[in-house]
């Protein structure tokens, strides 16, 4: 199927929605008609009436808000060819290899992707300018030919017309799912104004000493949540009928990805992505965000940057996902088909002896990656994020942040001993409730399983011996970061490790050793803080 018969059947998808409506409105209105051709006068009358335009609103504002709007950029930094010119030069190359035209923009994001799009006119029956989007986390972790590849896969896109489609299709089942969650929101807040107004009006029959009705809104928007369930059917319906051509394109688009950068390489570049994308999740949580709670941010530039030191860090980790592609699409509407799937069909085809070209890593096309990994963060992170502190490398932020996470921690231990003495948890409260006896009663107002509740004696403190245990030493931690005396272990490739002042003693145990067996021992059947007390700076726990 041409991309102008796609166009055109992607047209004719979206238009059913407005004729869904139509029929709606003009059914609406042949019900208030025949009213009056039947001679129904009166209250009767007019409450139909009113039924009939509540109904007609929704419509009409599923209409409105089926319009399809401009494309908007994402957050991104834009580059000319003057700024990157041997990013540009592959981009071209890229270009004539598939026949089509260079764009006319590249924009550098912050997500691990590329995309293309085309603003096209008539509705997708004539081409436009295009825009090529490019993740710089895609670029940290593709090598240049594997870039090569992803390229070649948008601009198989371009040279099939399927970019055209975007205003309607792609922008299309964003705003068909736009109505409908406008539907369920409309709903949602008329529940909420009944629930409110029930509970007012509850409140003044109590206060009167009258008896309150149940509140109940089990009606109210059922108006709304109707005509959401008839557009979501015809959703399902056009998704539906969308999909199968979607990923025919996928599947196309990656043979384009092929024919430029070849077979093996391709299929490195589709095993590679999902990867990024992982780890690229997993380091913006760990790492990126880390003293976000202590308004802190890594050094200018690493934000974004420290991923390139992530990803050569857990290498070999990171080997075996490559083996262990997603078997199934995100949802089961989802444009791109699974990526096993792509991968499978790419290696079957047979081996065409193309080598890599370019094994280097593709964030060296850039002139100054250090200034374009800088820019994103202007460009992506918000102001109030842009505003806090830096720090001078990544071990002081773990410091920074660590600090003021244990020192904010509440655990379960915190809020029973607080229940219990009736004042703010402290260290020195904890110590002497196990030093007379009580540490059992108190860990009685633990948050409990059944088992565990119903537990005596011996058993019981075994079952809450653990959580008493992972409290304890972030109270203990707490005390010591409190008094600057904690440090913690950076590293890429695994969890912070705690550094508790001190030396190894002449028997080889570590401060950290000392501190697990002196915690141990304060929880023993029959408990010793004697241990815990000598780690402790001496202000924490000696009386006043």
């Amino acid at each position: 199927m041409g991309a102008t018969l796609r166009a055109l059947r992607a047209l004719v998808l979206l238009s059913g929605f407005y004729l869904v409506s139509l029929v709606l409105l003009a059914a609406l209105a042949g019900a208030d008609i025949a009213l009056f051709h039947w001679g129904l006068h009166g209250f009767a009358a007019i409450k139909i009436t009113i039924i009939t335009v509540l109904l007609a609103v929704p419509v009409v504002r599923g209409m409105f808000m089926l319009r399809i709007p401009a494309a908007d950029d994402p957050a991104a930094v834009e580059v000319g060819e003057a700024d990157e010119p041997r990013l540009w030069a592959l981009v071209r190359e890229v270009a004539d290899a598939s026949g089509s035209h260079a764009p006319a923009r590249i924009l550098l994001t912050a997500e691990v992707n590329a995309s293309v799009r085309e603003d096209a006119r008539l509705l997708g029956l004539r081409p436009g300018p295009h825009t090529l989007t490019l993740g710089v986390p895609l670029l940290t972790g593709l090598s240049e030919a594997q870039l090569r590849a992803v390229l070649g896969h948008e601009y198989g896109h371009f040279t099939a017309g399927d970019t055209r489609l975007s205003a309607i299709v792609v922008r299309g089942r964003a705003r068909i799912s736009r109505v409908v969650e406008q539907f369920h929101a409309t709903a949602d807040g008329k529940v909420a104004d009944e629930r409110e107004r029930q509970e007012r009006t509850a409140a003044k029959r109590i206060a009167k000493g009258k008896k309150a009705r149940e509140v109940d809104t089990r009606h109210t928007g059922a108006l709304y949540r109707g005509m959401a369930r008839l557009y979501t059917w015809y959703a399902g319906l056009y998704l539906r009928a969308s999909l199968s051509t979607a990923r025919g394109q996928e599947f196309a688009a990656d043979l384009a990805a092929v024919r430029i950068a070849g077979r093996d390489v391709t299929a490195s570049a589709l095993r590679e992505i999902p990867v990024l994308v992982a780890a690229h999740g997993f380091y913006l949580e760990t790492y990126a965000t880390l003293g976000l709670p202590a308004r802190t941010l890594p050094p200018r530039g690493q934000f974004f940057g420290g991923f390139r030191e992530f990803l050569a860090a857990r290498s070999a980790g990171l080997q075996a996902l490559r083996a262990e592609l997603p078997e199934e699409p995100e949802s089961r509407y989802d444009s791109h088909p699974p990526m096993a799937e792509r991968v499978r069909r790419i290696e079957t085809l047979p081996a065409d002896g193309r080598r890599s070209e370019g094994d280097g890593p593709a964030l060296a096309l850039l002139t100054d990656p250090e200034h374009t990994l800088t820019a994103l963060e202007e460009a992506t992170l918000t102001v109030e994020a842009l505003g806090f502190r830096r720090t001078v490398d990544w071990p002081e932020l773990m410091n920074v942040a660590m600090a003021e996470g244990i020192t904010a921690a509440r655990t379960p231990l915190h809020r029973a001993l607080t229940a219990y003495n009736g004042r703010p948890a402290t260290l020195a409260d904890l110590l002497d409730a196990i030093d007379e006896g009580r540490l059992w009663r108190v860990a009685e107002r633990l948050p409990l399983s059944e088992e565990a509740a119903a537990a005596k004696g011996r058993a019981f403190r075994q079952f809450v011996r653990p959580a008493l245990g992972d409290s304890l030493r972030t109270m203990v931690l707490a005390e010591f970061s409190a008094r600057s005396l904690l440090s913690w272990e950076f590293s890429w490739s695994r969890p912070a490790t705690v550094r508790l002042p001190g030396t190894t003693d002449g028997a080889g145990a570590s401060p950290e050793d000392a501190m697990e067996a002196a915690v141990d021992a304060a929880l023993a059947d029959v408990p010793d803080t004697a241990p815990l007390r000598a780690l402790l700076p001496p202000t924490v726990v000696q009386p006043v």
